[in-house]
């Protein structure tokens, strides 16, 4: 399945892109990261530490054990602080 990722803040400048369109078997946000990391090492950099990033599924907020079916994009992006 094709999924549309995007990524923000200092995890987009470690990638080098916005977003891209991946075609992913995996069947969870955790499996489509390993395929990620398995690209090459901005990936690795970017995705190394889970504890530092928030995931959503199409604009929902979830975990990375969540399942990718019928999911269109999944975004990452660090933390947001609030005031």
């Amino acid at each position: 399945m094709k999924i549309d990722v995007l990524y923000f803040a200092w995890i987009r400048e470690r990638i080098g892109e916005p977003r891209e369109r991946i075609d992913t078997g995996a069947s969870t946000v955790r499996g489509l990261v390993n395929q990620l990391i398995a690209r090459d090492e901005r990936y690795a950099a970017a995705l190394s530490d889970l504890s530092a990033i928030r995931v959503a599924a199409d604009q929902v907020l979830v975990d990375f054990d969540h399942e990718l079916e019928h999911v269109r994009e999944v975004a990452f992006f660090p933390p947001m602080t609030g005031g």
